[in-house]
């Protein structure tokens, strides 16, 4: 969900001056297919492929899951800008779980919430350990601001529009004050939002290169869902895990949408 949040708010965003709102690329191709994976959707394809046919607009948009450590050169020390967007440790343990099941052979037996806490919990993880990669791009958005946006998705569930006027700026396409008082900012807000993407069908429909359906991608999008699942033993253990790896390095998490008490850090 992390994913396709990210591609639709920066292509509507980057890409708005191409096309009128009605006719947002978004209304009849899923995020996947407008931004596409660098690991999946090209190099998988062909090792050395034409980026250039991979994306239609310019500047040209791509996604990875790559960690910071592990990208190339080329990209750290080139101009493109990276924007990165994580989300709370306790709420991406569940999806964590439920997605490692979308990839189950019909044969294989289906990962139990304590086998995938564990796994989580001791960085077994899609990409190298969670807190490693969040680190690694918060470390690496502190110490140059200009190059990495870093975002969460508990800000944007709070407030879409001033998140999006934030990326707007970083990425170079600033909302004009006609645009603000169009209505422009409200109307990328409405169609990127998870209910809106969810609803719409070609979103419901087809699978992703992966063999996941499109619709495997949307479950509930709710901040905080980890407090229906996770045990009072597990929430411990992960809340100790999360101060020892967060601590002084001033980032915090959101745990839940309804009171600002519930917020965990390490500054």
């Amino acid at each position: 969900m992390l994913s396709l949040s990210l591609k639709a708010l920066a292509f509507s965003t980057l890409y708005r001056d191409r096309f009128a709102s009605d006719q947002n690329p978004l209304l009849t191709f899923t995020p996947h297919q407008l931004v596409r994976f660098l690991e999946y959707d090209v190099y998988l394809q062909n090792p050395c492929p034409r980026l250039e046919k991979n994306c239609v607009y310019k500047p040209r948009a791509f996604a990875t899951h790559v960690p910071y450590a592990s990208l190339p050169t080329s990209i750290k020390d080139s101009h493109c800008k990276i924007v990165y967007l994580c989300r709370n440790p306790m709420d991406m343990s569940i999806s964590f779980w439920l997605f490692a099941d979308k990839f189950r052979d019909e044969n294989q037996e289906a990962l139990s919430l304590d086998e995938a806490f564990d796994k989580f919990y001791n960085g077994i993880y899609a990409y190298g350990p969670f807190f490693d990669h969040v680190l690694g791009y918060w470390k690496a958005s502190q110490e140059n601001p200009n190059k990495i946006l870093f975002l969460k998705y508990e800000d944007l569930k709070e407030d879409i529009s001033s998140q999006l006027k934030h990326l707007a700026i970083f990425l170079g396409v600033p909302f004009t004050e006609d645009e603000e008082k169009q209505g422009v900012v409200e109307e990328i807000a409405q169609i990127c939002s998870f209910e809106k993407l969810k609803e719409l069908e070609v979103n419901k429909k087809g699978s992703h290169i992966m063999g996941i359906p499109h619709k495997e991608f949307f479950r509930k999008g709710k901040v905080g869902d980890w407090s229906n699942y996770l045990t009072p033993s597990m929430v411990e253990r992960l809340e100790k895990l999360i101060h020892e790896k967060m601590e002084k390095s001033g980032l915090t998490f959101k745990l839940s949408s309804k009171t600002s008490e519930d917020t965990i850090s390490s500054a």
